[in-house]
């Protein structure tokens, strides 16, 4: 079979490394191109050193016309707000495109500037960008030319919310989520915040209230299960390398059970290759370092808990951007991710 030609745009991050170990041990991928926005043109062995003699390619300063001969797939690992500047160009010349950032995450432009500060730099194609989430939205992603790859947060919070969402198993109302990330979820950029002084031997909570993930799982929510849902929600940073942890917490309809809920989850998630509804409470080592997500669920005093972790750079990141880009090309959807 022909190999698919693929770029990664802004590979020096940590989910652009994940990225490419992944697309290196993809039957039907040729990386072709690398970029980033240094002026010296670095060899990608330099910026990752674990790719040494794995990939010979040098990172690019390239304009978005020069990739179209190169790439017929690229994954955008570019900063919010830089992404949407690149996209049109590539879209109108064929190119499909997958994208890390959350450009194209939310509907609304109205909602992205509130959130992101910011006016959305082509708010004409939101309402083309497919959500990037198989285990909900699986049928829209291979028809996609372009894909929004989800955030790590909200999609280790709603992954089991949805389905309880969908059967009406909560209530509509505020659901309250409160998650841990790993530091390699604030990106490789150097902040006060995640230095090892600072983080080490803590945990802390940030952006109460205004966290940008917030938005993104209400529509999901929304999308999933038809119902409006408003949520609270608080990130707290963790002195682990990777790995997130998402409790929520929710009301029940009238009648419902501890087994109900369980078997729901299950019921969903039964033939997903990367779900995975336990009985027990999770923990991120279980999951680390692949594209899977276990979960469950528990009814206590009256609320409804869920307990979710995942790989916040595999399955919250690049393992994510290659269960999508193999859909988009009608490749076996666990291709180089087991």
């Amino acid at each position: 079979m022909e190999k698919v030609k693929v770029a990664v745009l802004g590979a020096t991050g940590y989910s652009a490394l994940e990225l490419l170990k992944l697309l290196l041990r993809h039957p039907h991928v040729e990386i072709t191109t690398l970029t980033s926005r240094q002026e010296e043109r670095p060899h990608i062995a330099e910026i990752h050193p674990s790719l040494t003699g794995r990939l010979d390619l040098q990172c690019e300063p390239l304009e978005p016309v020069q990739l179209v001969d190169r790439a017929e797939v690229v994954f955008g690992c570019l900063p919010h707000g830089v992404t949407s500047q690149v996209v049109p160009e590539l879209l109108d010349r064929g190119v499909k495109f997958i994208d890390f950032s959350a450009d194209y995450r939310l509907h609304d432009p109205e909602v992205f500037a509130t959130w992101y500060g910011q006016k959305h730099g082509d708010p004409d194609r939101l309402k083309e960008a497919v959500y990037g989430l198989p285990e909900l939205f699986r049928s829209a992603i291979p028809s996609a030319r372009l894909i929004a790859n989800p955030g790590c947060y909200p999609t280790t919070a709603t992954l089991p919310l949805a389905p309880l969402v969908k059967a009406k198993l909560i209530e509509p109302g505020t659901i309250i989520v409160d998650a841990k990330s790993g530091v390699s979820g604030a990106g490789r950029a150097l902040k006060l915040n995640t230095l090892f002084c600072e983080a080490n031997e803590g945990l802390s909570a940030y952006n109460i209230g205004k966290h940008r993930h917030t938005p993104e799982m209400e529509q999901i929510l929304l999308d999933a299960g038809e119902q409006q849902m408003e949520i609270i929600f608080t990130p707290h940073l963790i002195p682990m390398d990777r790995g997130i942890l998402a409790t929520s917490y929710s009301t029940p309809a009238s009648g419902v059970t501890e087994q109900d809920l369980l078997q729901c989850l299950k019921d969903f998630y039964q033939d997903e290759p990367f779900m995975e509804v336990v009985d027990h409470l999770p923990s991120t080592k279980e999951v680390a370092h692949t594209n899977r997500c276990h979960m469950t669920t528990r009814l206590v005093r009256g609320k409804v808990l869920t307990i979710s972790v995942l790989d916040n750079l595999i399955k919250g990141a690049a393992g994510a951007a290659v269960q999508n880009f193999n859909l988009l090309c009608n490749f076996e959807e666990t291709t180089a991710l087991f």
